[in-house]
């Protein structure tokens, strides 16, 4: 007998078990989350059994995210769509220059002045002067233009920051070319940065701790 040809559930146990399913299958399908049942079935085993999971908690969270960002995509339309598109275009050939380095998340970063300081960690405070741009040089925040530093902790800013200013050393000045996944998602932030919006940031580390 085959999965489709299951009888029904008559025990209470069979019936719970039968509701779990129905419910994660349900939200499965809701969000348009497609699976390997093979790959299902066996990860619910391995932990209901108390075995060592093939993938540690940070590969499946980053499954998850990756996941998560092609459903994103795949929703985005009109206006919402053009910052997509233009926003891969501009990183695909800003990757092509000179100087330009990417890490495995995306982050795209070119070194300015390679400083000799203390080198911060996710939940450092850090004193930077920054600059921020759209990809068509609209500025939308500057510390610089304002003349006066900022100061703020590592793991309360959008990812490309966390990321990107853990690899300065006080001193340093470093530009960034973050995507919108790195940034500030498919919503956008404020009236300047719309849903999908690629981001470019100049960044000085002056001071690593408060």
């Amino acid at each position: 007998m085959n999965a489709d040809e299951a009888s029904k559930p008559e025990s209470l146990e069979q019936r719970v078990s039968y509701s779990y399913g129905l419910m994660i299958a349900k939200q499965l399908t809701e969000r348009g989350i497609e699976i390997d049942f093979d790959q299902f079935a066996s990860a619910f085993k391995t932990v209901i059994k108390g075995g060592e999971p093939l993938l540690s908690d940070d590969e499946a969270s980053a499954a998850f995210d990756a996941n998560q960002k092609i459903l994103d995509e795949k929703s985005a339309t009109g206006s919402d769509r053009d910052n997509l598109i233009a926003g891969k275009e501009f990183l695909e050939t800003n990757l092509k220059k000179d100087g330009i380095k990417s890490t495995p998340s995306g982050l795209q970063y070119e070194v300015i002045t390679e400083g000799d300081g203390a080198q911060p960690s996710s939940t450092d405070v850090v004193e930077v002067h920054y600059h921020g741009t759209l990809i068509n040089g609209t500025v939308f925040d500057s510390s610089v233009d304002r003349g006066e530093t900022t100061s703020f902790p590592l793991n309360r800013v959008i990812p490309g920051w966390t990321e990107g200013l853990q690899l300065m050393k006080e001193g340093s000045k470093y530009r960034f070319f973050i995507p919108y996944s790195l940034a500030y998602g498919e919503r956008g932030a404020g009236a300047d940065i719309k849903p999908y919006s690629a981001l470019i940031f100049e960044v000085e580390l002056f001071k690593v701790g408060e």
